[in-house]
């Protein structure tokens, strides 16, 4: 069988997208019903736009991709259908963060947001509106899953038999992987500079106050990526929703519309923000973030500051733990001493799960040996840093085994058997509601075979 749900989530959030694109497909749709669940249609162009949506992301598919697109529509379908029976629900701010996100990839990806526009022959606006939608049926289904599989549990006497069961031809395996602590420093912005980033964002909360839109403002000067294009808007969002404390303090103290904050400082730079709406606990507004600048000077006063530490490390006058600790700026490393943990809890990364300018900084590192200071991007946060990498560990390829790669087994037999209960309540819903497949369309090769009554 083939990968079931993970794979279905992961599809149906880099392709879906109801847009009509016949300039890239080379000719006019015309749209047909291909298939019903319950009260849920499938077009014939929402496979075919997802389709060449997976061919811009180069999506390799060994079979029928239609075929392969169609049926994760029908298990979308199915679990949005019991979403609403169970009142399962995201919030307008997920929403609109995914796709947000999404559409940065499309439009990274495409040459920017022109190039985006042009491929789909709409406004930004038009496409958004249109995302929407389908990425709230994505967000409800990849919650309806897990719901499903939560209860799941692995003991160890569990990952024991599945393991000693195991072909030697069946043991996965594994790339060299890296162990890595980190010291970052970011430099610091000059005084100077923020008054200048201050003195900007206060000449515009003046225009504003006579008469000037904010949202102009936004598209024309605004630093955010994600939000610039939209006049600022970010969407609605709860206090706890998932926007940065300072600002979300600042956004909530808002009581009236279209009523602009003072300057905000947070992680990102500095904003002003203004109220568009606020229903009960949640709000929508938008912003405008300026980020400030780093000076020559600042540079060098950065990496000055981090020879100093590789000064201290190399005279034992402190450990590279310890000045992780003191000395590092980031949040996610510094307590564990500077090692790096990836998004799945491990502090093991593959070559090429780590970011480009760390991956060549240990290139040519022995274990406990670290890096000279070198800049980099923080990617999350796009800002300017300054790091040293210490290469603590480098495991070599190997077979995997119970000593090394105990964590990536649980998770394997995770994986298996949350695609069972996933495949076990998708066969029991196919049971119960109303279920049509085209007549063209049943011959294609489920891996569900209940889809056709």
């Amino acid at each position: 069988m083939r990968h079931i749900f993970y794979t279905v989530i992961s599809i149906i959030c880099i392709c879906a997208c109801n847009l009509t694109n016949s300039a890239a497909q080379g000719r006019m749709l015309v749209d047909q019903v291909v298939a019903t669940v319950g009260d849920e249609s499938i077009l014939w162009s929402d496979i075919e736009n997802q389709y060449q949506q997976a061919l811009i992301e180069g999506m390799k598919y060994n079979g029928d991709l239609r075929g392969y697109i169609l049926e994760q529509l029908l298990v979308q379908k199915l679990m949005v259908n019991q979403a609403i029976l169970d009142s399962v629900e995201v919030t307008d701010a997920e929403v609109v963060a995914e796709t947000d996100r999404v559409l940065t990839i499309y439009s990274n990806q495409l040459g920017g947001q022109e190039k985006l526009e042009e491929y789909f022959s709409k406004s930004y606006q038009q496409i958004r509106r249109e995302k929407i939608e389908s990425t709230r049926a994505e967000l409800i289904t990849n919650k309806m899953q897990q719901n499903i599989i939560k209860d799941i549990k692995i003991t160890p006497s569990e990952i024991r038999r599945y393991f000693s069961k195991m072909s030697q031809d069946s043991i996965p395996n594994i790339p060299a992987q890296y162990e890595i602590a980190q010291i970052v420093v970011y430099p610091e912005i000059e005084q100077k500079e923020i008054d200048r980033i201050k003195t900007r964002l206060r000449d515009f909360q003046k225009q504003v106050a006579e008469g000037r839109d904010f949202a102009t403002l936004a598209v024309l000067y605004s630093e955010d990526p994600g939000s610039a294009a939209r006049g600022g808007e970010l969407g609605w969002y709860s206090k706890n929703g998932g926007l940065v404390q300072e600002f979300a303090t600042a956004a909530f103290n808002l009581t009236e519309k279209n009523k602009v904050s003072k300057i905000v400082e947070t992680e990102f730079g500095y904003h002003i923000i203004q109220l568009i709406d606020r229903k009960g606990d949640r709000m929508n507004c938008r912003h405008i973030l300026l980020k400030p600048k780093v000076s020559a000077d600042s540079r060098k006063k950065a990496q000055e500051f981090l020879d100093t530490i590789s000064s201290l490390i190399d005279r034992d006058k402190i450990t590279f733990a310890d000045a992780a600790l003191n000395f590092s700026m980031d949040k996610e490393s510094r307590s564990n001493g500077g090692v790096m943990i990836s998004s799945d809890g491990s502090t093991k990364f593959a070559l090429s799960d780590i970011p480009a300018a760390i991956a060549k900084a240990i290139s040519n590192l022995k274990e406990g040996e670290y890096s000279k200071p070198f800049q980099m991007i923080d990617e999350a946060r796009g800002k300017e840093t300054y790091r040293i990498v210490m290469l603590k560990k480098r495991h070599e390829p190997h077979k995997a085994n119970m000593q090394q790669d105990y964590a990536m087994l649980q998770r394997i037999m995770e994986n298996m058997k949350q695609r069972d209960m996933i495949a076990n309540w998708i066969k029991k819903h196919q049971k119960e509601i109303y279920i049509n497949i085209a007549p063209e369309w049943q011959d294609t090769k489920f891996d569900y075979p209940g889809w056709i009554h």
